[in-house]
């Protein structure tokens, strides 16, 4: 099998198509490279350019006729900076994502697995949801995503297009063999801003102090990004399955995530037991589009996919900090 990864020279697109590569899949990955790398498509077939290049999806499909699905990676994903340019994000999540369904439909592929995101829900008071949960995304990054899933829903009912779509919750760790990693010298997420205090002997800012959770920062659902990568391969492997062709079910959406809440605070405390040394910390307020966060209490990922996390937070941690320590050596100046 042959599969098209949208974005796969980013964090988790590289991931998956390491993944992918490990079960027998071939990954064929489309970016533009505006925040993937080009040594995370080494030895992959790469196709650098945009969704949006309707002659390039085009090329592809020409020269990878074998191709049985996409998987929907492509995004810009910083919470602040969609808050200051909400336009460009707007722009280059969904309209572009039209696009892309456009010729993904012309070109015969009609199996999707898209890379949607937890920030959609708005929890209840226990931060806990499933996949019937209110949405009320809080963050024009977040309602990019939510009006990507009313696209693939609206769509997938008037064509032969079938959507899984897969909300994660937040991805940390790296590739296990350490093919690949959070690309970004200065990533926005908690682990990687507490590894950046660390190795700058800054405290670490705590963005938030007074949310409704039980030490007042907020609380996250850590999914370690191979297992991410594992549910999609079981989603390919799995896919008509899940959405029988011909059938009434033409879209679903899947929580990826671990079944447990971790705040801030309890973050930190993890971090200092990996690192072995105490992190000194900063409390200030949250930052624009920040919500208290959510965990999921959804079984059906195991259900349908045959999929349940099996690795812990502090291997999260500890993958982290290896690919960190690790990255410069593979990270050459673009």
């Amino acid at each position: 099998m042959k599969v098209l990864i949208t974005g796969g020279a980013g964090f988790i697109g590289s991931t998956i198509a390491s993944a992918c590569l490990d079960q027998g899949i071939t990954p064929v990955i489309l970016d533009n490279l505006v925040t993937g790398r080009r040594e995370f498509t080494e030895g992959r077939d790469f196709y650098e350019g945009d969704i949006a290049d309707g002659p390039l999806v085009d090329r592809i499909f020409a020269d990878h006729p074998e191709i049985a699905a996409t998987i929907h990676c492509a995004a810009l994903i910083v919470v602040p900076e969609s808050v200051s340019e909400p336009l460009r994000y707007y722009r280059e999540n969904v309209a572009k994502t039209v696009a892309l369904v456009e010729h993904l439909q012309r070109n015969g592929c009609d199996r999707l697995l898209f890379s949607s995101s937890a920030s959609i829900y708005t929890p209840g008071p226990d931060f806990a949801v499933d996949e019937s949960s209110e949405l009320d995304p809080l963050s024009p990054y977040a309602r990019t995503k939510m009006l990507i899933e009313l696209v693939f829903k609206d769509t997938a009912e008037a064509t032969r297009l079938r959507v899984l779509s897969l909300r994660y919750f937040n991805p940390i760790g790296a590739d296990p063999l350490l093919r690949t990693g959070l690309q970004t010298p200065l990533p926005s997420h908690a682990l990687g801003k507490l590894i950046e205090a660390r190795r700058s002997g800054e405290p670490f800012r705590i963005t938030g102090t007074d949310w409704p959770t039980r030490d007042g920062s907020g609380i996250r659902d850590y999914v370690h990004v191979w297992d991410l990568a594992r549910a999609h391969v079981a989603a390919l492997t799995r896919f008509d399955q899940a959405l029988p062709p011909g059938g009434n079910g033409c879209y679903n959406v899947i929580n990826l995530g671990t079944g447990e809440g971790t705040t801030v605070r309890e973050l930190i405390a993890a971090f200092e037991a990996v690192t072995g040394a105490p992190q000194p910390v900063v409390e200030a307020g949250p930052r624009p589009g920040d919500t208290a966060g959510a965990f999921t209490r959804s079984e059906k990922a195991a259900e349908l996919l045959d999929w349940r996390p099996e690795l812990s937070l502090e291997q999260g941690i500890a993958d982290t900090l290896a690919w960190f320590a690790h990255r410069e050596s593979v990270l050459a100046p673009s």
